[in-house]
């Protein structure tokens, strides 16, 4: 990109900053050191070891992100809800460590007052709905204690929904699944649906009262991969009023980098790690078998063809970014870590974007899905009691 796009990028996001939907910084965290945040200076540079830190973030544009309180599907029953809430532990802790680089943001008014005082709104997503452990009463604990998005699969299906990565058996979601909807509008918690299946898509689309969103999902018609959005899912969004979030992860969003990333997993596997596993020792592993196999490279350009096709499909007010930082081992060129905003926002430029399409992609539709979902809430709890179906 030419020094005057990136200029004006940076300048879009002074004015708009980012609103990222996914980034797995609690995760590696707790991975790497604990929760320790003395072991993890975040004030200093941590490229070394994770995509995030505060100068990258500043120097990224981002102004609101939803910090995802991950747990991996391997973890089940109570042990997955008490992961959960060291999870949230730790995102509270993060924020009141440095309350003058984040705010913690419940509602869309935080967002809004975080960004006039200067500070990174920090929000909470649960990636994966066995982070209830079908209990409603749990759904409704995680949203008191600040989580404002339920992603709900992971990569395994559940009792009550399909996964995108899963032999289908409900064929989307469940009598029970649709209740877990149903529930979330009630509360003004939003519904994600990466990770699901296409008919999970659907049915959620099918029963949400409230604005949905995909916080780290590209376009399916761009890259045939099954975490992707259809495009009839796509366009379904202006009537739902939701928002889908592309992300940046390589093996989603550039189709020679399936393949690849299928035999870097197996790499993985043969040497005692997770596929997802972003340690030091983990990324060793990685980087030695790229080295062997050198992976086909996205870039920037990469996301913005896939922004364009969502666009066209959903329309410039439905759809964001969720870059799934911290969550990846590779990412595109330019778009390294959570420094890479403005190259993706100079790429849209060159291709014609206006500064308010641009506007509404980092900042406005974030802020409005969450706001419309909290409208919602308030009039469904006008009538509407708390459900104490059982899973």
């Amino acid at each position: 990109m030419t020094p005057e796009l990136l200029d004006r990028a940076r300048a879009v996001l002074r004015n708009t900053p980012v609103v990222d939907g996914h980034n797995d910084l609690p995760w590696a965290m707790r991975a790497q050191a604990g929760y320790d945040l003395d072991a993890v200076d975040l004030t200093a540079d941590q490229s070394s070891r994770l995509h995030t830190d505060f100068a990258r973030l500043t120097a990224g544009g981002v102004g609101a992100q939803f910090w995802s309180v991950y747990v991996p599907a391997e973890l089940a029953g109570d042990h997955a809800v008490s992961a959960t809430l060291e999870q949230i532990d730790f995102v509270r802790m993060l924020t009141e460590r440095y309350p003058d680089r984040l705010r913690l943001a419940l509602t869309a008014d935080d967002l809004e007052q975080a960004r006039a005082e200067g500070r990174i709104a920090s929000l909470m997503g649960a990636e994966g709905g066995h982070s209830i452990d079908c209990s409603l009463a749990t759904l409704r604990a995680l949203h008191r204690l600040g989580v404002r998005y339920l992603t709900l699969t992971h990569n395994s299906n559940l009792p009550w929904a399909d996964s995108a990565t899963d032999e289908p058996v409900a064929g989307g979601l469940t009598a029970f699944g649709e209740e877990v909807v149903r529930e979330m509008n009630r509360l003004g918690m939003l519904v994600d649906l990466s990770h699901v299946s296409a008919d999970t898509m659907r049915a959620a689309l099918r029963v949400s009262e409230a604005p949905v969103v995909f916080s780290h999902s590209s376009a399916r018609a761009v890259c045939d991969h099954p975490r992707n959005i259809p495009d009839d899912v796509l366009a379904q969004l202006p009537a739902n009023g939701g928002v889908a979030m592309a992300t940046f992860v390589p093996k989603f969003i550039l189709p020679a980098a399936i393949e690849w990333t299928l035999a870097a997993d197996a790499n993985m596997r043969a040497n005692g790690f997770h596929p997802l596993e972003t340690t030091p020792a983990a990324m060793d592993v990685q980087r030695a078998y790229e080295a062997a196999h050198p992976r086909p490279l996205a870039t920037a350009a990469t996301v913005a063809d896939h922004l364009d096709h969502m666009r066209d499909v959903a329309g410039i007010d439905h759809i964001g970014i969720g870059g799934d930082y911290d969550g990846t081992a590779f990412t595109p060129a330019g778009l390294d870590d959570v420094a890479g905003y403005p190259n993706l926002i100079a790429e849209l430029l060159h291709r014609g974007w206006s500064e308010t399409d641009l506007g509404k992609l980092t900042w406005h539709n974030a802020v409005r899905v969450l706001r419309d979902a909290e409208t919602v809430a308030a009039r469904l709890q006008a009538t509407r009691r708390p459900s104490i179906m059982k899973g």
